[in-house]
């Protein structure tokens, strides 16, 4: 689950380090070492615990797709964690986040840092509710409701209403932690969740859900996408070139085989999580359907189209967040791996 940050600046202490780390060269414990086809390390600042939410980067891991591509060794850091920072700072190649979240941290820190691609087409935010009790609907439906939502995920649930023409004044936020217990004993009549996590969870339990998705109500984003330094994309691309044609291999294996992905998360990369293995099957289902559009059919997977970044400027916009499409997006590199590998897309 990528967890959406609308917190108060984190780079204030960092940024003036990382112009020093961005520059240094690189060494064998560095996120990435000279750009000359020998990488060095790879760290990848993940967005969430490691569950089955990142099956392509443990496949890309686990079948030696990352160092064959010139990685020495691969540390898939757990999170939730300051992503921007960790990229920014030089700690880590690669950090998975969001585009609103990254967009804030470029406008109000001057964060060097861009998104390269993308793991999800749509993004998996809902508006979790029971059917038995409120049924949530239509946007429409959140009028006079209660709304448990996570400190942080406020702007984002904000615009949701605006991008729907509902006032804040029509409808109770709750604050709430990430636990959905507060739909199933009453407290809140809907819950800001996401379909390939909660939703999944309380059907498990028999509870009969409903979904208000944001990606079809208004609220279209690209997310889990692949941050990077402006550093890495002027001195490392190579090394950024190869991190991105592994992970799509990566990718590809986990779409095409749900059993070994939840084999992997499950018992080596999430293993002391203990994971419950039909529940990650689940989830990987419907993460499949994000995953895979009809554009990523025809131009790739973990692609980025320029109706993709449309949809996500304007979302940015409906959230209060004004950004280019140059400022945020460098598609460039993604092009050039699939320009340079079209077997990736058979």
């Amino acid at each position: 689950m990528t967890v959406l940050s609308f917190s108060k600046p984190r780079f204030i202490a960092v940024l003036a380090a990382a112009a020093l780390a961005l520059t240094a060269c690189g060494d064998g414990n560095s996120s990435a070492a000279a750009d000359d086809g020998d990488h060095g390390a790879l760290n990848v600042q993940l967005s969430w615990v490691k569950d089955i939410e990142f099956a392509g980067e443990y496949f890309a891991d686990s079948k030696n797709y990352y160092t064959d591509a010139g990685f020495s060794s691969v540390n898939l850091v757990a999170g939730p964690g300051s992503t921007e920072t960790q990229v920014a700072s030089g700690k880590s190649l690669v950090g998975i986040s969001d585009p609103i979240t990254v967009a804030k941290a470029i406008n109000n820190e001057q964060a060097p840092l861009k998104i390269i691609s993308t793991t999800y087409q749509k993004n998996p935010f809902t508006i979790l509710s029971l059917a038995d009790k409120a049924n949530i609907t239509t946007p429409k439906d959140l009028a006079g409701k209660k709304i448990g939502v996570q400190t942080g995920n406020e702007g984002l649930f904000k615009a949701f209403l605006a991008a729907n023409g509902i006032t804040e004044s029509e409808v109770t936020i709750v604050p709430v932690q990430y636990d959905p217990s507060v739909l199933t004993n009453g407290e809140v009549d809907g819950y800001l969740a996401f379909v390939t996590s909660e939703s999944i969870t309380l059907q498990q339990r028999d509870f009969k859900v409903q979904n208000l998705t944001f990606a079809d109500n208004g609220l279209p984003f690209v997310t889990e996408s692949f941050v990077v330094s402006q550093d890495s994309i002027d001195n490392k691309r190579a090394a950024l070139k190869d991190f991105l044609y592994a992970t799509i291999r990566g990718w590809k294996d986990a779409v095409a085989d749900i059993d070994g992905s939840v084999d992997l998360a499950v018992n080596t990369y999430g293993k002391t999580l203990d994971l419950d293995a039909e529940t990650q099957k689940l989830q990987a289902t419907e993460a499949n359907k994000l995953i895979q559009s009809d554009e990523t059919a025809t131009n790739g997977l973990l692609t980025i189209s320029d109706t993709a970044i449309e949809t996500s400027l304007a979302t940015l916009k409906a959230s209060g967040v004004e950004i280019s499409s140059g400022d945020l997006f460098d598609t460039s590199i993604i092009t050039e791996v699939y320009q340079d590998h079209p077997e990736l897309l058979q």
